[in-house]
């Protein structure tokens, strides 16, 4: 019998966490946690991530400067905004939602926030400082799911780890932490060869390449932990991952809903890492 890992039951636990260290950063210090986020343009999901997060400061006490540029928006104008936040002591994130218009240099703009302000964990520091297993702010999704296997109890060292998709925002950084706790990992993309083989290795398999159901019941070893980090529509236009869920699950002894699984984390990881930012300014430097 499987057991269904409860992405939004771990989400609330750990934001009352975050609550409470923000409660104690501000009797501390006298001041509060800031958190900054860009949004240029009109698109309709973006906005909806934008006011998720900014529903998310509001509940552990971070203080949320939200800017809306116009989708006409020039590459300086962004790059001014962005470098101001950088310079402002109460802002210890910075979130420039993504995708960015067309006509502006995401890559350029994301440069300019620097590691101690990055709370995605997108930028080159963190990056490097992650596979070198060092301290550093850590992309929030696959945080996200190794808050969920800790707290589940589940032990990773030794066990075969296999990651389908190696995405930088997702696939990479999952395999690195999973190396960090000293699991065996092989990551797999478009190109790998004998994929079903593969997968039907893993004791942890992490699905996240953005394809609705792809991740059938002949691919999954018999009490494997199964993590679903997709975000998909069915045919029926029905919310759904990467993973088959009804044909799986009775051959998992963990797996994550879709929804209600990796995505509450996701929010919350960044909440985290800004909580994390703040604290650190205050011991660097």
């Amino acid at each position: 019998m499987y057991k269904l890992i409860d992405g939004k039951a771990h989400s609330a636990a750990i934001r009352g966490e975050i609550a409470q260290r923000v409660n104690t950063y501000k009797q501390t210090y006298g001041s509060e946690v800031g958190l900054a986020v860009v949004l240029v343009g009109n698109d309709s999901a973006s906005q909806v991530y934008v006011r998720n997060k900014i529903k998310g400061c509001e509940e552990v006490g971070i203080k949320s400067f939200a800017y809306y540029l116009p989708e006409e928006s020039t590459q300086e104008q962004v790059e001014e905004l962005v470098e101001g936040l950088v310079e402002n002591d109460a802002i210890h994130g910075i979130l420039v939602q993504l995708p960015l218009p067309k006509h502006l240099n995401a890559e350029k703009i994301l440069k300019l926030i620097p590691e101690r302000k990055d709370v995605d964990g997108f930028c080159e520091e963190n990056i490097g400082n992650l596979c070198m297993n060092r301290k550093c702010l850590v992309a929030c999704t696959p945080n996200g799911v190794m808050k969920m296997l800790e707290r589940e109890g589940i032990d990773l060292k030794g066990k075969n780890a296999v990651v389908i998709g190696r995405s930088n925002i997702v696939g990479k950084p999952m395999a690195m932490l999973l190396l960090n706790a000293d699991a065996t990992v092989t990551v797999c993309h478009s190109k790998t060869r004998n994929l079903k083989e593969i997968c039907s290795t893993a004791d942890v398999l992490v699905a996240a390449i953005g394809r609705a159901k792809f991740v059938t019941a002949d691919m999954v070893k018999d009490g494997a932990v199964v993590i679903d980090v997709g975000m998909n529509r069915d045919e029926n236009g029905k919310l759904c991952g990467d993973v088959d869920f009804e044909n799986v699950k009775d051959k998992c002894s963990y797996i994550t809903p879709v929804p209600g699984g990796v995505g509450p984390m996701t929010i919350t990881m960044l909440l985290y890492n800004t909580i994390t930012a703040a604290e650190r300014s205050r011991t660097v430097g």
